[in-house]
């Protein structure tokens, strides 16, 4: 963490997707999805968050003492391709460090149910992620969901605004429960660690 950051300033965990019921299982919502179980984990329940144009919910994670987190968690109603706007928003409420916002996404450059978490880098044509780094810069971390290729000759458009297949559904539980986990170990023990065990 860097030395410069506020102490006690939350992490601000930003679930990537578009609202309303005809999304919620498609491929592009998995960071709602995510986001959704952190906060069954945590208690929470979603809620509007005045001006911002999201759904937040803010708890703790981790176990008493030391390691224990406060987090904000966040899903912009603002539609995928502008989400940068209700994001920055929310990290300027809660004066959240650039470094301590984590946006899960999907990714289709990594085979389903893969993960991988990093610090920076570009948004691989990634919408949501363009429209974040615009907002704030590209150093905040991503917890990336593999979704993997499009079949055939389907347009990534279309690939990504379907719903997982029966065949994907049968794991989709699992994986959640996992970058769940990614997350809460990036926010508690740190990049490295969380890397280390769920990069893959």
């Amino acid at each position: 963490m860097d030395v410069t950051t506020p102490a006690g300033a939350p992490w601000l965990v930003v679930g990537l997707g578009n609202p309303g019921p005809e999304y919620a299982m498609n491929r592009h919502n998995v960071g709602f999805m995510v986001a959704d179980l952190l906060a069954e984990r945590i208690g929470g329940k979603f809620k509007r968050a005045g001006k911002a144009q999201a759904q937040v919910v803010e708890g703790r994670i981790g176990p008493p003492g030391p390691a224990n987190r406060r987090v904000i968690l966040a899903k912009p109603m603002s539609y995928m391709n502008l989400s940068g706007g209700p994001v920055n928003a929310l990290r300027d409420f809660y004066k959240v460090p650039v470094a301590q916002v984590v946006a899960v996404h999907d990714e289709l450059d990594i085979d389903y149910g893969a993960l991988r978490v990093k610090l920076g880098g570009g948004d691989n044509g990634h919408n949501g992620l363009k429209s974040v780094t615009k907002a704030m810069g590209a150093d905040y971390h991503r917890v990336r969901f593999g979704i993997g290729r499009p079949p055939g000759r389907m347009q990534v458009a279309d690939f990504v605004l379907k719903d997982f297949s029966s065949a994907e559904r049968k794991e989709l539980g699992y994986f959640v429960d996992r970058a769940a986990d990614a997350v809460e170990c990036l926010v508690i023990e740190g990049l490295e660690r969380a890397q280390g065990s769920y990069n893959s």
